[in-house]
């Protein structure tokens, strides 16, 4: 059963690694070309990611090196990668193919700049975070505890989203802001987020939350962050399936998605540590969903959102 999975970070590894380990099989990444066609993954996005520690003069040169890495290993050493630019491209994609998305995670690396964003946008990125957990010059990520909301600079980047058919992604955004986006973006997005009812994590999204996002007929993927999951040392499936049946209770069946956060994360869930264990979350959600339900939050219901 083919697989959207809306997050990962293996392109923060390989500009790590500065070109030592490869996409293709690559041992210490949890997605590379093999896992991902065993556990059946047809679209992976791969997110732009600059901790907020790196100076603010080499973010943007640090996000365009990874993007080198998108290119040259990713799709350049795969030929079965095929690049998504435009949505489109998703239902054009052949039975061997993989569909390679680009996503930024936090325009920090634009500073003040939206002709930057414009050229991420031309080199590919489709889904803009706005911030990670930090402050920036757009809005306060979850970890800020000033919890401000959009700024004016951080309108312009919803706008210019709304423009292009860009992804507005509220996963990591302070409430006030994502409260912000809901009411300005055309196509907001939660990337990889649980529920805050079943895991209390600022990460995750309330209930109210989770309501508006099913309100505007917006996605929601589930991401598999055991410490977003459920308060135990060894957390399995079906911990996460129980924040898929409420998002399912709050009206979002046609709504949910998948965003791993693989390579991205440490701890794992049991039997879903990589992408090529991607199945045995299907396998077990068909124990409790119908298998339309359960290829709507794996690949349908995302393709049925896509922007037109």
């Amino acid at each position: 059963m083919n697989i959207i999975d809306l997050h990962c970070d293996v392109l923060l590894k390989l500009n790590n690694s500065r070109g030592e380990i490869k996409f293709k099989d690559a041992n210490e990444l949890d997605t590379n070309m093999e896992r991902l066609k065993k556990g059946e993954v047809k679209v992976q996005a791969f997110a732009i990611f600059v901790y907020p520690d790196i100076k603010t003069e080499q973010k943007f040169q640090v996000a365009l090196d990874q993007i080198h890495y998108f290119y040259t290993d990713v799709l350049e050493n795969n030929p079965d990668m095929k690049l998504i630019k435009e949505w489109s491209d998703i239902e054009r994609l052949q039975e061997n193919e993989i569909g390679a998305l680009l996503t930024l995670e936090g325009v920090d690396v634009i500073g003040n700049d939206l002709n930057k964003l414009s050229i991420l946008y031309q080199l590919g990125v489709r889904s803009v975070g706005l911030t990670w957990n930090n402050t920036n010059l757009a809005a306060d990520g979850a970890g800020e505890k000033r919890g401000a909301g959009l700024t004016s600079f951080g309108e312009e980047i919803v706008e210019f989203n709304n423009k292009h058919k860009i992804l507005t992604d509220v996963s990591h955004l302070c409430e006030k802001a994502f409260w912000d986006v809901i009411d300005k973006a055309k196509f907001p997005v939660a990337s990889h987020s649980n529920s805050r009812l079943i895991m209390n994590h600022v990460r995750n999204l309330t209930d109210e939350q989770a309501k508006a996002m099913f309100e505007k007929d917006a996605m929601v993927h589930v991401v598999y962050c055991p410490e977003f999951v459920k308060d135990r040392k060894n957390v399995e499936i079906g911990d996460l399936i129980e924040h898929i049946d409420h998002f399912c209770s709050l009206g979002g069946e046609n709504n949910i998605g998948l965003g791993s956060d693989f390579d991205g994360i440490s701890a794992k869930i049991v039997n879903l540590e990589n992408a090529s264990m991607q199945q045995n979350l299907l396998n077990e959600l068909l124990k409790h969903y119908s298998e339309d339900q359960v290829k709507g939050f794996a690949f349908k219901n995302f393709v049925r959102h896509l922007p037109k």
